[in-house]
């Protein structure tokens, strides 16, 4: 099934029948569409899928061709062999994830969503992978695979200042300018108080119980060093956050503009959405109008139940001895928009990483990379899911 809401934004979703299906059935899902590059920046051609020291590398390679490329492995794997999931499985590669997705999941779900009926649940992007934690039981390692639970909302915003136009040379009380970078110093200066929801306190509970560590509520820091390349998504789920991304005004040295804009991309936790909404007006001022470029909501899943109990048995046939984690997603991911069909989304693309890459950072980064082994590691454990699952 193929399904394209604008010249170039092709979905792609596909239906493997279950041994059993009047089970619900599994979403399997990634997204087609990547952020730019600019190749002056890297030391591979970005969109070559270059292979060396290990590592395929490319614009895409952990967001999220690697999950695609699991998800394609497998689904061949089912083809070629004849083999039946327990239960019906509907695999989905979607485009235009990265603009909000209303132009692919969104339009999908919209547009098709007899394609998902009977499904429940929904495996796709940014969970799974692994962080290497001190052991306080044995003086060394454990591997713990962070397993994406919940997952904050996202509201992207554009602030528009108005003012009084006049020549350049005139003192002007109503620089629409000056309103606008009034806004924004005030918007930045907000310390967001620190919040624990339930997947982050669970995340916590678990590494404070590997390490031997307490953590501070008060002054995370250290606990939070602790999770190494991990770390800025999990710091970024300890509240809600505010960034100022882009500005425009004017269009001559000499005019003062009767308008000036900002964007503003904000990211808030499971139930705090009216709330980031009512003060980031509060702090914008009278004369600072906000209009919403695109919202959706903040999702947070059971941390146990039969599907969670099946990844995480997945994972640990293949890597003994290692621990699973719930933990929340700063950013979003197409679940959101199955969530809106009663479908409840995980984060599951499992990789088993060095120590020392910095996987985190390769989101949306220069030179992003995944080690090889580590594409054959998840695909390995994807596989035992669709079995078992």
């Amino acid at each position: 099934m193929v399904t394209e809401s604008d010249p170039g934004r092709t979905s792609v979703v596909v239906r493997t029948p279950g041994r059993d299906s009047s089970r619900p059935g599994l979403v399997l899902h990634g997204h087609l569409d990547v952020v730019p590059a600019q190749a002056e920046d890297w030391s591979v051609d970005p969109f070559a899928a270059v292979e060396k020291d290990g590592m395929i590398w490319g614009r895409g390679a952990v967001d999220m061709k690697d999950m695609d490329a699991m998800l394609l492995a497998n689904l061949r794997h089912l083809a070629r062999t004849g083999e039946k999931p327990p239960r019906d499985i509907v695999w989905a590669f979607f485009a235009d994830e990265e603009a909000g997705g209303v132009k692919g999941a969104g339009h999908v779900v919209a547009n098709h969503p007899e394609w998902f009926e009977g499904c429940t649940e929904a495996i796709s992007e940014v969970g799974g992978y692994s962080v290497t934690l001190p052991d306080a039981a044995t003086g060394g390692t454990t591997r713990a695979y962070l397993l994406q639970t919940a997952e904050k909302g996202i509201a992207w915003l554009r602030l528009k200042a108005h003012g009084r136009a006049g020549h350049g040379s005139v003192p002007n009380d109503e620089n629409a300018v000056v309103r606008l970078a009034e806004a924004i110093a005030r918007i930045n200066a907000h310390e967001w108080p620190r919040t624990y929801i339930a997947s982050v306190q669970e995340l916590f509970d678990g590494v404070a119980t590997i390490t031997g560590r307490d953590l501070d509520s008060k002054d995370p820091e250290e606990f939070l060093s602790l999770l190494r390349g991990a770390r800025p998504f999990v710091e970024a789920t300890l509240q809600d956050t505010s960034n100022f991304t882009m500005l425009d005004s004017g269009y001559k040295h000499n005019v003062i503009p009767r308008f000036a804009t900002a964007a503003l991309d904000c990211r808030f936790l499971p139930g705090h959405e009216e709330e980031i909404m009512s003060l980031i007006a509060e702090l914008a001022g009278e004369h600072v109008e906000i209009e919403i470029v695109h919202k959706d909501v903040a999702l947070e899943s059971e941390s146990e139940g039969e599907l969670v109990d099946s990844m995480k048995a997945a994972l640990l046939k293949e890597d003994p001895g290692a621990r699973v984690l719930p933990y929340c997603l700063s950013g979003g991911t197409d679940n959101k928009h199955l969530s809106r069909l009663g479908i409840n989304g995980y984060g599951f693309a499992p990789l088993r990483l060095p120590e020392d890459l910095d996987f985190v950072g390769m989101f949306h980064g220069v030179d992003e990379r995944v080690p090889v082994d580590a594409l054959e590691f998840g695909t390995r454990v994807l596989r035992r899911l669709i079995q078992d699952c």
